[in-house]
């Protein structure tokens, strides 16, 4: 087989990859409404029992305001939380970092 042709016959296979990952990368899931089934389908390095722990905690302590109060779930720390941002939704939007202010650019003093 020559380069052509394995180039051809490849080439379809790893766009189908490519576009499966990036499926799977999009999805969301709102922690305030979704079920533990769903929680751990979509979210990373968590699985069954920390999915019911999120639901639980929920359950008992009301609905969270930001994807960082995951991490008062135990089995849940920061670095999932990290891991997880883009998945996350909190009250019908993702959860995104704040961003730190910009300093204003210094303004330089004309004296005349």
């Amino acid at each position: 087989m020559n380069m052509k042709s394995l180039t051809a016959l490849l080439s379809p296979l790893v766009l189908c990859f490519a576009l499966a990952g990036a499926a799977i990368a999009g999805e969301t899931v709102n922690i305030n409404t979704a079920d533990a089934g769903t929680i751990d389908r979509v979210l990373v390095n968590v699985g069954p029992a920390k999915a019911q722990a999120i639901v639980d905690y929920r359950k008992a302590n009301g609905a969270f305001r930001s994807a960082e109060q995951l991490a008062r779930v135990r089995g849940i720390g920061l670095k999932t939380v990290e891991k997880n941002r883009d998945r996350i939704v909190v009250g019908g939007q993702r959860s995104v970092p704040k961003a730190a202010p910009a300093k204003a650019a210094p303004q330089r003093i004309v004296r005349r």
